[in-house]
């Protein structure tokens, strides 16, 4: 049997790969912002999926003590009726 040699492809580089994405970062954090306000609507439906859903922590970017405050604002504007309910 006789083998051929193979070429072999450069490698490529990180931000030339189709699934290399930078990591979120956290809005909150970013803005310096330590209070979330369960009053305002227009930011928290930003972490709402469609289907009105709190966004994982994954998804959205936030740090995990942003994410705690954020889904206890959510489920406040949920109780008082300013979102709808799953």
């Amino acid at each position: 049997m006789v083998f051929q040699k193979r070429e072999y492809r450069k490698p490529r580089q990180e931000s030339q790969h189709p699934s290399f994405t930078r990591k979120r970062k956290c809005k909150f954090c970013l803005a310096k912002q330590d209070t979330i306000d369960y009053k305002d609507i227009n930011r928290l439906s930003q972490f709402l999926s469609e289907r009105g859903k709190i966004l994982s922590k994954r998804i959205s970017g936030n740090c995990s003590k942003h994410q705690r405050r954020l889904a206890e604002a959510i489920k406040r504007a949920r109780f008082l009726a300013l979102f709808p309910s799953k």
